[in-house]
């Protein structure tokens, strides 16, 4: 068994996997409150003792079987996927219904046809009711909408609107509403649905509401949150890695077997 080959094929899957992350990261560099996805490399060594010590089981591996599969144990895995949720810049559309977030911990509610979820999207609009909703559609949810059956917040038509830091809306002077804003208290636990929703199990007892002060800023759209430069230069490392990690795995299932095949022809009875 050539354990190099199977060390280099897992180290080429991690790479396909770094790959895969790293262009959607590029895709959406210019989606409104997208945030960028991130992965943690370990290896299968590690992953396997940590997953032995959480059930409490002792090592009954044979000191020979160690020695053989150690260079399969090192082999790199992906050990974790996580969301980067820091803060990104905010830009000026102008638009009196943009809402932007001040902190890229922080979430909108939406009602959506498989419950409320969150997001961090910022450009919504009136629809045909006067309601504030999404691009998709979705309602953006008032403060109080986990106490009261009020999931939408209604905006008279022609209207001056005025949105303060804390989320209250203003219109012709008068308040309106006010927008819900929520922090959840274990951010690994947040999931994205496509590019600008996330989902949280449980969510009524995970959501936090925020009250206070600089929670949003009208007029102004959430960045993604995706550096490009450092996207690329990922891009080209995970490619060049690639490249290498496949002339390895042709040198030794190619080249190393030919040289064996011939070697062995030649020895002489």
């Amino acid at each position: 068994m050539q354990n190099g080959y199977y060390q280099v094929a897992g180290a080429f899957v991690t790479q396909f996997n770094i790959l895969d992350t790293t262009t959607n990261n590029l895709a959406n560099v210019n989606t409104s409150g997208f945030k960028r996805d991130g992965v943690v490399v370990g290896d299968f060594e590690r992953i396997l003792q940590n997953k032995r010590d959480d059930m409490g089981l002792k090592n009954a591996t044979d000191k020979a079987a160690k020695f053989l599969n150690r260079s399969i144990n090192k082999v790199p895995r992906v050990v974790k996927k996580y969301i980067d949720f820091t803060t990104p810049n905010r830009k000026f559309s102008g638009n009196r219904l943009d809402i932007a977030l001040k902190s890229g911990d922080t979430f909108f509610a939406v009602k959506t046809p498989n419950g409320v979820k969150l997001t961090q999207e910022s450009n919504f609009s009136l629809n045909s009711n006067g309601e504030l909703v999404t691009k998709e559609g979705y309602k953006l949810q008032p403060s109080n909408f986990m106490k009261t059956q009020n999931n939408s917040i209604t905006l008279p038509n022609s209207s001056k609107i005025k949105i303060k830091d804390d989320g209250t809306i203003y219109a012709n002077g008068v308040s309106v509403g006010k927008i819900f804003v929520g922090k959840v208290k274990n951010l690994n636990e947040v999931t994205k649905l496509g590019d600008n929703l996330y989902d949280v199990k449980d969510l009524p007892n995970r959501l936090v509401p925020i009250n206070g002060r600089s929670l949003v800023e009208q007029g102004y759209v959430n960045m993604s949150n995706v550096n490009p430069v450092k996207e690329m230069v990922s891009l080209i490392e995970s490619n060049r890695m690639v490249e290498i990690y496949q002339k390895v795995m042709l040198t030794q299932m190619d080249d190393l077997n030919r040289d064996a095949i011939t070697k062995l022809a030649s020895v002489k009875a």
